[in-house]
């Protein structure tokens, strides 16, 4: 299988590293000033599982090349847009999409461009970013994929992806409830970005008083009721998993979209609270703290728009 990966940033660069030490075919679709950094130092890693300098293959944007057999995604959801326009050339009739973006949304505009039987459901769990020189700088414990087909069936074509990330010096994980995975993911991601982007605080002061915790565990009833209004099917028991994880965080833990604000940088607030918002109208939905975490959201977005302008 040919893999072309997304960008070779913190995400994408990180996996799509580990797919090339193990072997896998792997060339990066990159902007031209990443692909002549990458031609003078190769691909660095700095990582926990063991530090990797690599030759990589690059293409950019408009390149004549054949299609390849699988495209993974790992872009933030407001540059979802322009990769599909990018990626579009390079999409065959086999080709397998891999998103690894956090939410939902993505899914329907991926489905609706190329079609819903070639974008597989996937997620990724990784504390990773870039230094100032291009290196790919992976802390902590976690650097796994998790992936299968939407319709929950084991076809040829995951088992040969599996067999290959199975390859790699990371975890992987092939699910056949890769969409129940998905929304217990999106759960998660909601919970964690909203409490410490309006908190402004890592997860352990804010868990350490009573009414940040009873905070947490409101905004958690309110998007789980909201998944389970528009049809997502969650453990039953979800709601204590996800109470029970936030506890076990380290005191230290932020969340990227928390990161991302306080580099002044664009957030996925449309595409992860704007979406469950829509969902929570619909269905006609009270959720107060949700729509305080959106609102927190919105008006640094507009503070950020206005200091670029």
């Amino acid at each position: 299988m040919k893999f072309l990966i997304v960008g070779a940033g913190a995400v994408g660069g990180y996996f799509g590293g580990r797919l090339l030490e193990g072997g896998a075919d792997v060339t990066f679709l990159v902007r031209e000033n990443r692909q002549k950094k990458l031609q003078e130092t190769g691909l660095i890693v700095k990582s926990n599982y063991g530090n990797i300098t690599l030759p990589v293959k690059t293409i950019v944007t408009g390149e004549t090349v054949e299609p390849y057999d699988v495209i993974i995604l790992s872009t933030k959801a407001y540059h979802l847009k322009e990769a599909m326009n990018d990626i579009g050339p390079y999409v065959g009739e086999e080709t397998m999409i891999l998103p690894l973006l956090n939410g939902m949304a993505h899914y329907e505009a991926l489905d609706r461009q190329f079609g819903k039987d070639r974008v597989i459901g996937g997620l990724c769990y990784i504390e990773s970013t870039l230094d100032s020189e291009g290196a790919i700088i992976q802390n902590g414990s976690m650097h796994e994929i998790v992936f299968g087909e939407r319709s929950g069936h084991s076809s040829e074509r995951i088992r040969q992806l599996a067999t290959i990330f199975n390859k790699a010096k990371m975890d992987s994980q092939l699910s056949n409830e890769i969409n129940q995975e998905l929304w217990h993911k999106y759960l998660f991601i909601a919970t964690m970005s909203g409490i410490t982007t309006m908190m402004r605080a890592s997860i352990g002061p804010i868990r350490s008083t009573e009414t940040g915790m009873a905070t947490i565990s409101r905004l958690t009833k309110e998007i789980i009721e909201i998944m389970r209004s528009g049809g997502a099917t969650l453990a039953k028991d979800i709601e204590d998993i996800q109470l029970n994880k936030v506890q076990n965080l380290a005191r230290t833990m932020k969340s990227s979209m928390q990161r991302d604000m306080e580099r002044g940088l664009p957030v996925e607030v449309d595409h992860l609270h704007g979406y469950l918002l829509e969902i929570a109208k619909k269905e006609n939905l009270e959720v107060p703290v949700l729509q305080s975490v959106y609102a927190n959201l919105k008006i640094y977005e507009q503070i950020l728009l206005e200091k670029q302008s």
